[in-house]
């Protein structure tokens, strides 16, 4: 029908514009904390982009809810707000009506999700963290930043540089203190070069400086001058696999688990399409706007609503974590009430418009017969 097609097209070009604006402002906050972190020696600074991907395919099933509802409440109420949802309703429509063209419409979307939480989200995880545990064994100094502490990943030890070209090795100024057996050792150098021996561990090269090594608070130090120090970074960078968790784990592998975690994982990676299919139902009726009152009180019950639905799953999935929910299935009342809140809201506003005196004289009629 021609409602049905008008609507889902503008669902779909809303959508789009939705889903990149959503993207687009995450995406630059996200890359800005991660930036941020690399400038002070937190992270590498080349896996920067690559923790970015990672990020943005992990938190894809949730962005992808959030533009379905959001998309389905701002096409609707446009249409509340321009009289055309009272066009369509004068000509014979009620609001049930829109309740198929809006599934259809955020049926495949949902489709798209269940694929990223079950197959994709936990592959994204997984290699996020062989990622992660792949630049633990690579060069400290890659995370060094000119003007900062660094400290190594033993805690035993402490860089500074004033200098540093990565594409040479080159550094200028460089101090290195460690700490072993109670005894401290502080070496200072106008330069050195970060290069990789025979046996492939990365060495720092110093030239000509002094090293000084002692116990605190005492004041016997030896004092050395060198022309040449070699100072070992790191060993030889060995595969190491991360800890499995819920997390990684595969969703057929969860199935047959008794694990409280396990089920909780499970729990939540099922919701997620089932959420934003219920939200886009509960988004029909809560975008009703009076154009008379000129005020947009249906967003902020839209938001409300979101946000209870979220909590609840939230706290169902902690309950099946922590084991006092038995079974996945425990998480299923949160869905059952935000779609029974949904046919609630569909059902009154469904209802013949009357005036609230008439309407409370009808019900007091009622009561006294």
């Amino acid at each position: 029908m021609l409602f049905q097609k008008s609507l889902t097209r503008e669902l779909t070009y809303t959508s789009i514009g939705v889903f990149f604006i959503l993207f687009a402002i995450l995406l630059s906050t996200q890359t800005i904390n991660l930036l941020g972190r690399a400038a002070q020696g937190r992270i590498a600074s080349d896996a920067v982009f690559a923790m970015v991907g990672f990020w943005s395919i992990g938190f894809f099933p949730v962005l992808m809810i959030l533009t379905i509802f959001v998309s389905v409440i701002v096409t609707l109420t446009r249409m509340w707000r321009e009289h055309e949802m009272a066009v369509w309703m004068a000509s014979g429509k009620s609001l049930a009506d829109w309740l198929w063209p809006v599934l259809r419409f955020a049926l495949p979307l949902s489709l798209l999700i269940a694929v990223g939480t079950t197959v994709v989200e936990p592959w994204a995880v997984q290699r996020s963290k062989e990622y992660a545990e792949t630049l633990k064994q690579r060069e400290e100094m890659t995370a060094l930043a000119p003007g900062v502490f660094k400290e190594s990943r033993s805690s035993d030890r402490v860089y500074f540089i004033e200098s540093y070209s990565v594409l040479s090795g080159a550094t200028r100024n460089v101090f290195v203190q460690t700490t072993r057996a109670g005894e401290v050792s502080s070496i200072f150098a106008r330069e050195g070069q970060v290069s990789t021996d025979k046996d492939g561990n990365r060495v720092l090269i110093l030239k000509n400086g002094r090293r000084y090594t002692g116990e605190p608070g005492s004041g016997a130090f030896e004092v050395a001058e060198f022309e040449r120090y070699t100072l070992k970074v790191t060993e030889v960078a060995r595969l190491v696999q991360p800890e499995v968790n819920s997390e990684t784990r595969s969703t057929l592998a969860l199935l047959g688990s008794s694990d409280p975690a396990d089920k909780a994982e499970l729990a939540w990676r099922l919701s997620l399409p089932i959420c934003a299919l219920v939200l886009a139902l509960l988004a029909v009726p809560l975008s009703y706007f009076n154009p008379r009152a000129g005020h947009a009180y249906n967003l902020v019950f839209a938001l409300g609503a979101y946000l209870l639905y979220q909590n609840l799953l939230w706290l169902l999935r902690d309950g099946i974590a922590s084991g006092k929910l038995g079974s996945a299935l425990a998480i299923a009342p949160a869905h059952l009430l935000m779609l029974g809140l949904a046919a609630a809201l569909l059902f009154y506003r469904n209802r013949p418009a009357e005036p609230w005196l008439i309407r409370m004289k009808r019900l007091l009629r009622r009561k006294a017969a």
